[in-house]
């Protein structure tokens, strides 16, 4: 019944027939759009256009509105149709889906029906179809039931006996069809792989996607915040540059007024003497001019004064001399050098002065000297004998008494050249003897040592060696906490990078310094 009721629904009121290219008028009626184009054309004579359905009126001619969705409906009305309407021949009080066709007889029976059909080899069951005569041979009309591999085509038994096909490979239809069965279920299987690795690809192309996208915005994140570094650190630079400018400046002007006021007083004085020289060369009076004891002073125009002044003036104006567009430029340089390292990199210098670092006494083994300032740590002959604690190292080493859990620091150091000396850091719970007291021998401390004229790294008991030339022996540590990074520097004019140690750091640090073979480590303030 419902079926019957949805073909209603489906069925044209022009043709009678199932929608073809169903389309929907403004009234909302639907109708197959060769239909409706022939009544619209029958009715373009007198210029009004009425629905055959509503006979609603049109004004024009409009375009025919595909009905998407009816199209939808119609073909899966029609792909389900040949299923539904297979029902068992032998049925007639009430229709009854057919479960099988026999190819012989081209007829469809239900499971009742078939019980009682015959069961010999010409009855050929296949599951219900629509149509039986397609399962019979168009020259013979007789049963498909044969095979031709030559031809790959399906052939009755007399087209193999009397046929073209009598001399060819042929065999059973139902074992072609397990055979085209497996070959297709091998296909499928292969597709399956195919497809698998086509939503791989899918899958790994999205990820890439993704990937790629996060990347683009780090990137982007990356450049914005490097661009904005850097103009911070070049306005640091800018301002250095402007002040220096503006402080000799200063300088210079209280120069020159200093200079004038001078050489005011100089020419006054001058001025004074050589008019009482004149007067005494036009007095005519030769005792006043014998008498007179001021010009018998052999310093009476001073020389050194004079070559004084004339020297600081000389200086100043050579001074402005080079006080230009060069000089500008090499100061911009050199303030560049001090924030950059040799690869073009920002060095990332905390913005505030030097950390202040002081030696702990109590840490220091008694085979070292500490200065009265505790910023100098050498070597020592004579034992020191300072009582034993759990906080003193066993041999050469000491550790600062200000420890860092956070921020960034950096403090400066002159060392020895021809002695041995390591400088790092280290936790408060670095072991103080024994053979992993070491600084660098263990996980607690990490230290830069110089021997003759190349630099060690050693952390966890591996040290590398750092391709750099030496130039100096002014060191600095810079130690970024939150990021887990300790860099060394050597002070040289630029300032170039040693190395740069990434650890994520979990305890309170402390700057570690060991000193051995007279060596000497002196912080500077």
């Amino acid at each position: 019944m419902a079926f019957a009721v949805l073909k209603d629904e489906l069925t044209c009121s022009i043709c009678l027939n199932i929608y073809t290219e169903p389309v929907l008028l403004r009234c909302g009626h639907n109708f197959c759009r060769v239909c409706i184009d022939r009544v619209v054309e029958s009715q373009e004579a007198s210029e009004v256009y009425r629905c055959p359905d509503c006979r609603g009126e049109f004004l024009e001619r409009t375009a025919m509105q595909s009905n998407l969705k009816l199209c939808n409906i119609v073909e899966y009305f029609h792909s389900t149709q040949s299923e539904t309407e297979i029902f068992c021949v032998s049925c007639i009080d009430a229709p009854v889906p057919a479960v099988v066709c026999c190819l012989h007889c081209e007829v469809s029976l239900c499971e009742n029906h078939l019980r009682v059909h015959s069961k010999s080899k010409e009855h050929v069951l296949m599951e219900p179809f629509s149509s039986l005569r397609m399962k019979k041979c168009p020259s013979h009309q007789k049963t498909l039931t044969y095979y031709c591999c030559d031809e790959n085509v399906c052939i009755c038994l007399s087209c193999l006996l009397s046929g073209k096909h009598k001399e060819h490979q042929v065999i059973d239809v139902n074992e072609a069809f397990r055979n085209k069965m497996d070959k297709l279920k091998s296909i499928m299987a292969k597709g399956a792989l195919m497809r698998e690795e086509v939503d791989e690809k899918i899958q790994n192309l999205q990820t890439h996607n993704q990937d790629r996208m996060a990347k683009s915005a780090n990137l982007t994140e990356f450049v914005n915040v490097t661009l904005k570094e850097k103009k911070r650190l070049l306005e640091v630079v800018a301002n250095r540059v402007l002040g220096e400018i503006a402080r000799r400046e200063e300088q210079t002007s209280l120069s020159i007024s200093d200079l004038n006021s001078q050489l005011d007083r100089k020419r006054s004085d001058l001025s004074r003497k050589i008019r009482h020289l004149e007067k005494l060369c036009n007095s005519g009076d030769p005792l006043n001019l014998l008498q007179d004891q001021e010009t018998d002073d052999a310093n009476y125009f001073s020389d050194l004064e004079m070559m004084d002044i004339c020297r600081r003036v000389d200086k100043l104006t050579n001074a402005g001399e080079k006080f230009d567009k060069g000089w500008v430029l090499k100061m911009v340089d050199v303030g560049l050098s001090e924030i950059m390292d040799g690869a073009g990199q920002i060095r990332d210098f905390p913005t505030n002065k030097v950390t202040e670092i002081f030696l702990d006494i109590n840490s220091a083994s008694n085979n070292i000297c500490l200065s009265g300032d505790l910023k100098t740590v050498s070597c020592s002959e004579v034992d020191q004998n300072r009582p034993e604690t759990p906080e003193r190292f066993e041999d050469a080493k000491v550790i600062s008494t200000r420890s860092f859990t956070s921020g960034h620091h950096y403090w400066d150091m002159d060392t020895c050249k021809s002695g041995g000396w390591r400088v790092g850091v280290a936790y408060a719970s670095v072991e103080r003897r024994g053979p992993l007291a070491f600084i660098g021998k263990n996980k607690k401390s990490l230290g830069l040592r110089r021997f003759g004229d190349n630099y060690f790294i050693r952390y966890n008991d591996k040290e590398i060696k750092i391709k750099h030339k030496i130039v100096c022996e002014k060191i600095r540590i810079d130690l970024n906490y939150d990021a887990g990074k300790l860099s060394f520097y050597e002070l040289s004019d630029p300032i170039t990078h040693i190395h740069t140690s990434t650890i994520a750091f979990t305890q309170p640090l402390h700057a570690a310094f060991a000193v051995y073979d007279n060596g000497w480590v002196r912080l500077r303030n």
